[in-house]
């Protein structure tokens, strides 16, 4: 099994340096996500250069703020100089992101996931002239790339779910109960194998949101700070969470919307803290860990620090990593 990491931000360490360290430590999945201030492809590049076999992926960039035909290039790019494979992580991001940020409207996410993943598919397949003519895109007569680069999709509810086991090669749940997650995989696999596809070529990476402190109680605050950002800015995400926990979600949404973030916080339980991440010393936290890779559906779990880890990050990253679980 693969175990992969999602560089941390805001960390004393640039990426290209945890990077360095993180495949030392036996990450053999290097990802990098991407909001605003940096740029995934060029910090991918740039990591491609100190590492060695491990591979590199974005999760996620979104699709609306690249065209797919620039998408496809942006990964052929990073393909053609690094060592290791390459992985696409697409996604649809969020209504403030899109439109607030990048000024375009947020319309017909699945769809449009959809058809950049398809596209990119088309022009990194190494011969012939894509032509392609979607709902929202329109594609003629240009030579594709030659690059091997999968395509996955942050997917969370059902129909993006389904989308997935139709055209994509990877899936990447974040905020999806552990405990559901083979169940939720399920609709991508029956997706699949209604489009001719076998389920076992769609890979399962889930984002694993994670804290390792001596004082568990610190460490189960950074997943519940990690929590409460996600379900309270997210409708997706807090529909997510509701599949398992429909009244815990709808408290933290409703204290994150109202402002208060320490009451948000304080509504992740326990036992939402368990279902959506590992938190706790470094024994506990690997136990927890191992079980969640053991998962029928999971081929390669990502280590996420939450940004609310502050100076946990680091030995986090190291706790976790392969040689140690």
């Amino acid at each position: 099994m693969s175990h992969g990491l999602l560089l941390p931000e805001g960390s004393r360490e640039a990426p290209v340096d945890i990077a360095a360290r993180a495949e030392a430590l036996g990450y053999d999945g290097l990802w990098l996500g991407e909001l605003w201030g940096a740029d995934a492809f060029v910090q991918l590049a740039a990591v491609a250069d100190r590492v060695e076999e491990a591979a590199l992926g974005t999760a996620i960039v979104n699709v609306y703020s690249r065209s797919p035909a620039t998408l496809a290039a942006a990964a052929a790019t990073l393909d053609s100089v690094a060592d290791g494979p390459v992985r696409l992580g697409l996604g649809a991001s969020t209504p403030k992101a899109i439109e607030d940020l990048h000024g375009s409207e947020y319309d017909r996410p699945v769809r449009r996931i959809h058809e950049a993943a398809e596209l990119v598919r088309a022009f990194t397949a190494g011969e012939g002239r894509v032509e392609y003519d979607g709902e929202l895109f329109s594609v003629a007569d240009f030579p594709a790339l030659d690059a091997d680069v999968p395509v996955y999709v942050a997917a969370l509810g059902p129909a993006a779910r389904r989308m997935t086991g139709r055209v994509a090669d990877g899936w990447i749940p974040h905020n999806v109960p552990f405990p559901t997650l083979d169940a939720a995989f399920e609709t991508v696999a029956d997706a699949a194998r209604e489009a001719g596809r076998d389920p076992g070529d769609v890979s399962v990476a889930p984002y694993v949101p994670s804290a390792v402190s001596d004082d568990p109680e610190e460490a189960r605050a950074a997943v519940r700070g990690h929590v409460a950002y996600y379900v309270g800015s997210g409708e997706g995400y807090r529909r997510a969470v509701a599949e398992a926990f429909p009244d815990g979600a709808d408290r933290v949404a409703e204290a994150w919307r109202s402002g208060d973030r320490a009451a948000a916080r304080d509504a992740v339980t326990g036992e939402m803290v368990d279902a959506l991440g590992v938190a706790g010393t470094p024994g506990e936290a690997r136990e927890r860990l191992r079980e969640i890779a053991a998962l029928d559906a999971v081929d390669e779990p990502i280590v996420v620090v939450p940004m609310q880890a502050g100076d946990l990050r680091e030995r986090t990253v190291e706790e976790l990593a392969p040689e140690n679980l």
